[in-house]
């Protein structure tokens, strides 16, 4: 469905689930083709938030860019919802570039991948498997593995993934047996119950998700509790090094807690690398805020035009 002369409403298949997306082409789309840039959005993020400013600044720039809604979130189809699987959250990002080779506006062999926090540990694992992707990068890196196990700063106490382990045996359990095995509440009620759990990045997270400035119905307060034995599998960053000699580029705030990841991933990378540092914004600011958001989007306008 055509939203406007430079945004399509679009659907795909992810291995048999429907995905929702919002295509954004250049002005003067017709001219192409052009190169395109798939994009990833946070975790229980939706397409309308981060992933879409990104692709829509990015068309603006003259690449054509695809947000879309991962499966069993969103409008994208699957069941239950709030599941994040990280092995379908890779196949939905290959499936997003199978997407992009159909359409006509699109130049099949500069195709590259923006992931945004969880998406960006994401887009790793989907590049070193497809060759397709021919440049990678990522906006506030987030391995989702390795942020349930070891907390966003990389200091939680072992214990807490361990009783999250037990919740989830449990919940399957409450499933085979026919009960309702409830689900993982993301957010606390208020802001400052917010900063109480998680300090200044808790905080930061409720304020985007739970109140005007960022937060959308479809954006999903939860997680279905099998999502967490999912995780506990999951390493976005052994598969780095067959990325090879596609460039990397990994833009991080140099107030990020969460940056301990990007500078892991990056270490890890063997082919052309660059970890681009936003002075002052943080981990979340990096999905809306002035001037940050567009201090990345010329490194990335820079980065795919290469």
């Amino acid at each position: 469905m055509l939203m406007d002369m430079n945004t399509i409403e679009i659907t795909f298949d992810s291995a048999g689930i429907a995905l929702a997306g919002i295509l954004h082409l250049p002005e003067g789309y017709g001219d192409g083709p052009w190169p395109a840039v798939v994009v990833g959005h946070p975790g229980t993020g939706v397409k309308e938030q981060a992933a879409g400013l990104y692709a829509r600044m990015l068309a603006e720039r003259g690449l054509v860019a695809l947000a879309f809604d991962a499966a069993y979130q969103g409008e994208s189809g699957g069941l239950p919802r709030g599941l994040e699987d990280p092995a379908h959250r890779v196949e939905d990002l290959k499936a997003a570039v199978s997407y992009l080779t159909t359409r006509a506006e699109v130049d099949a062999s500069r195709i590259g991948a923006l992931g945004i926090c969880a998406s960006g540990g994401y887009v790793l694992p989907a590049a070193a498997s497809d060759h397709r992707i021919r440049a990678v990068a990522t906006v506030s890196a987030v391995d989702i593995a390795r942020q349930f196990r070891f907390g966003a700063d990389g200091t939680q106490d072992p214990a807490v993934f361990q009783s999250m382990l037990d919740a989830a045996a449990q919940a399957r359990t409450a499933m085979a047996r026919g009960e309702d095995p409830g689900v993982l509440t993301l957010f606390p009620e208020t802001v400052d119950q917010a900063r109480e759990l998680g300090g200044e990045h808790g905080a930061e997270g409720f304020e985007y998700y739970r109140t005007p400035r960022g937060e959308h119905p479809r954006s999903a307060p939860f997680l279905d509790w099998t999502s967490v034995d999912r995780m506990a599998m999951f390493d976005a960053f052994g598969p780095i090094p067959l990325i090879g000699d596609r460039p990397l580029l990994m833009i991080v705030g140099t107030r990020a807690i969460t940056s301990w990841m990007s500078v892991e991933a990056y270490q890890r990378a063997v082919g052309p690398k660059e970890l681009s540092w936003i002075e002052g914004a943080s981990h979340v600011d990096l999905y809306d805020k002035q001037p940050y958001v567009g201090a990345a989007v010329e490194k990335l306008v820079s980065h795919f035009g290469q």
